[in-house]
């Protein structure tokens, strides 16, 4: 079921926060487009205790249909590793994802992205079955979703922090740099 979530005003939100300001800044990004957003759900409860796997950032859209699981990390290790730790994380998403939502009617079909700072997509697009992107490239995303809205009339509301900064950044950039 949902527990762990209440209503914070755009839509569901966990009561527990990312643990890591790349997972805040992923959360925000999808809130704010209006996904209910679950983050840092143990999944897998397994009958001695413990659980199978952890997924960082889940969010569905109910409007769009649109259910995503997003993997980031700030990891430097090899990609035989992350092959791995990717497969199990976005197999158990598959798994376990459409629970989350119990009683919601959510697709079947689940985009699975791992954002990645240290890599290279020159010879990798995929991982572990799902997306890669690059920070650089979730980054451009937000910017691009963010330029039009002038600070004056259109603030990204403080209940978002990193998007408001990356806002303010985005209008203010040129006055920043020459000044």
């Amino acid at each position: 079921m949902t527990e762990g979530l209440h209503n914070c005003g755009s839509g569901l939100q966990s009561k527990q926060m990312a643990t890591n300001h790349l997972e805040q800044l992923i959360a925000e990004w999808y809130e704010f487009q209006g996904y209910f957003v679950r983050r840092n759900v143990n999944v897998g409860k397994r009958p001695n205790g413990g659980y199978e796997c952890e997924l960082d950032v889940v969010a569905f859209n109910p409007c769009a249909k649109k259910l995503v699981h997003i993997e980031p990390s700030l990891d430097a290790d090899s990609w035989e590793h992350r092959e791995k730790r990717y497969t199990k994380k976005f197999t158990a998403g598959k798994k376990y994802i459409p629970k989350l939502f119990d009683g919601l009617d959510v697709p079947v079909e689940i985009d699975q992205i791992a954002v990645l700072l240290f890599a290279s997509k020159t010879n990798k697009q995929t991982i572990g079955g799902g997306k890669l992107m690059l920070v650089p490239e979730l980054l451009r995303e937000i910017i691009d979703g963010l330029r039009q809205r002038k600070v004056a009339k259109q603030a990204v509301p403080e209940n978002f922090p990193l998007l408001r900064t990356i806002q303010w950044m985005a209008e203010f950039r040129e006055q920043v740099f020459e000044g």
